[in-house]
């Protein structure tokens, strides 16, 4: 499914399904520096960065790098996915 079609729950699923690979490959790569995981690092690193953004454009900022430049500290003010929202 592609992250256009997921509606919030599944994109936020699918954000803690990047997440969690890029810290594993992290972790790897820290003893590994030279690996052909570094590739993969990249790819779900571009994965994690996509899904972040499509979900800060439609629905709130789930970190500050995805947050609007022009109000930085609202994005702490809109109410987080744990908080009841629709997930």
């Amino acid at each position: 499914m592609m992250i256009s079609q997921m509606n919030q729950s599944q994109l936020l699923h699918w954000i803690d399904m990047v997440s969690f690979a890029v810290v594993e490959i992290t972790e790897y790569l820290d003893t590994h520096p030279d690996d052909e995981a570094l590739k993969y690092f990249n790819h779900y690193a571009d994965l994690r960065r996509t899904a972040l953004c499509a979900y800060a454009q439609n629905y709130t900022p789930l970190t500050i790098d995805t947050a609007n430049p022009d109000n930085y500290w609202r994005w702490a003010s809109d109410p987080w996915p744990w908080e009841g929202g629709d997930c």
